[in-house]
């Protein structure tokens, strides 16, 4: 909704200021269609060529995300927090032999179907199993589980970011590509020397609506996507950073309630249930 809002805004100030100091807006409708063509296809045609299907296909989904709110909330946070803290006291009480079955097979776990808004997240519930299921093995301590997931983490990080820089990639091409619209432009007009003055401005003025176009697709349109998908992508990362910090204090001795704080302070400020809050919750679930 925000990205429509900020587009809507954008197009308005610059197409109304330019209209409201006489300019004439038939001359860059009359352009649009093909300045938009050579352009936008030109600058597709190069991403599809800079990049594998597997980035391609990240970017069409990461587009779709762009249009739709974040799902990170605090009650998902405090969600998230409290499933942590029901494996890690279960674990704890009953020993870690006890949530093999609910790590096996989390679909149909009591514990994972109690907190259904993580519970059927598959990339947070295959995260937490996989690392529950090495701390129920026993072979592994803190240190090499940490190092693990790190190495996960910095993975994702750079898989989930091939998207962005795609868009990002997009964007930087765009003028360019406007510059190529606008030669072309200025190659037709040459070659049409003999016409009437009037004529000769006109398609002057065509041409160079590409590279005004190239410039406006570029900032007020692909690079806020891009930067718009990183910060989507960093609230992805920052749940599993909960997570593997919640996980690791348990690993180092500490309490479930004092785990699930260590895990608390991790979360972004707008995210981040209070103190309070969070015993409430639990206590609740």
């Amino acid at each position: 909704m925000f990205v429509i809002v900020g587009w809507l805004l954008a197009i308005g100030c610059i197409f109304g200021v330019y209209i409201a100091h006489g300019g004439n807006i038939g001359v860059i409708l009359h352009a649009l269609p093909f300045e938009m063509l050579t352009i936008f296809g030109g600058a597709i045609g190069a991403m599809v060529a800079n990049n594998q299907p597997k980035v391609l296909k990240a970017t069409m989904k990461g587009l779709g995300a762009c249009f739709k709110g974040s799902k990170y909330s605090k009650a998902r946070a405090m969600e998230l927090l409290a499933l942590l803290f029901e494996i890690l006291q279960k674990a704890r009480k009953e020993g870690l032999m006890s949530i093999e079955k609910d790590v096996e097979d989390p679909h149909n776990s009591p514990l994972f179907q109690k907190f259904p808004v993580v519970g059927h997240d598959h990339h947070v519930t295959e995260f937490i199993t996989d690392y529950l299921r090495m701390m129920v093995s026993g072979n592994l301590n803190a240190h090499e589980i940490e190092s693990l997931m790190d190495t996960e983490l910095e993975t994702h990080h750079h898989e989930a970011h091939g998207a962005s820089a795609a868009i990002a990639r997009l964007a930087g091409a765009l003028p360019a590509f406007g510059i190529v619209a606008a030669v072309l432009g200025v190659v037709n007009t040459m070659g049409s020397v003999g016409q009437p003055p009037a004529v000769l401005g006109g398609m002057i003025g065509s041409a160079l609506v590409g590279t005004f176009l190239g410039i406006l697709l570029a900032y007020g349109f692909a690079e806020p996507l891009a930067g718009l998908l990183e910060q989507k992508i960093d609230e992805d990362g920052k749940e599993l950073q909960c997570i593997k910090t919640t996980l690791l204090a348990s690993m180092q001795g500490y309490a479930p309630q004092v785990a699930i704080e260590f895990g608390r302070k991790v979360l972004y400020s707008t995210e981040r249930p209070t103190f309070g809050e969070l015993e409430s919750h639990v206590k609740k679930k």
